[in-house]
């Protein structure tokens, strides 16, 4: 038994979901069971076309109940003014059964972002999701630098310590580079490393 790893992701323009598809890879190369989610979205199809908005992935909406199968679980957040969008809000916001039942106590929880420009708050939106770990005693593994893409300054590179991003542009346009990928699937490999090794070392 190697343990499970949920990815549940809110994508409008699909550069978080880009990114989630090297997250698995990463996490399936260290044997762990991955299954992608996305959350419930709250825009009307008419906001979402006047957006410009491509069709959503073909993902299962997450409960939330499934949210206790997991070992670990990676959020992919695209950022609203330095923090999470109402979509991914109203997900945590209604895990409060769980909280009062400490069901999501002592599983992984990591994080990865999309913001429109390098100074758009993919850290801060980190800060603001960490406080809904911290009341489900969740246990939060971040990046940290593990890949030396997060170190060049040759060129826009989204990501930071707390975990792999990208630059989208306000309109979108921009698409997730090379050493953006890559960066996810590090981080990929990294989680699954602590959620396999921390499952295996509990099972009898």
């Amino acid at each position: 038994m190697t343990g499970t790893v949920y990815i549940v992701i809110y994508t409008l323009y699909h550069h978080i979901y880009k990114l989630a598809l090297e997250i698995e890879k990463g996490l399936q190369s260290t044997g762990v069971n991955v299954k992608m989610f996305q959350v419930k979205e709250t825009l009307s199809d008419d906001i979402l076309d006047k957006m410009h908005a491509p069709i959503k992935p073909d993902l299962p909406v997450i409960t939330v109940d499934e949210l206790t199968e997991a070992d670990g679980i990676l959020f992919g957040i695209p950022t609203r003014f330095g923090t999470m969008p109402a979509q991914v809000k109203a997900l945590l916001d209604a895990t409060g059964k769980l909280w009062a039942n400490g069901s999501l106590a002592g599983k992984f929880a990591g994080t990865f972002f999309c913001t429109a420009s390098q100074h758009g708050g993919q850290e801060t939106t980190a800060f603001t999701t960490i406080t809904y770990f911290t009341h489900h005693a969740m246990v939060y593994v971040p990046l940290g630098f593990a890949s030396a893409h997060l170190f060049d300054t040759t060129e826009v590179v989204g990501g930071s310590p707390y975990g792999a991003g990208t630059v989208a542009n306000g309109d979108g346009s921009r698409e997730v580079s090379q050493k953006e990928l890559e960066i996810a699937r590090t981080q990929g490999e990294n989680f699954g490393k602590v959620v396999s090794t921390y499952v295996l070392g509990k099972t009898p």
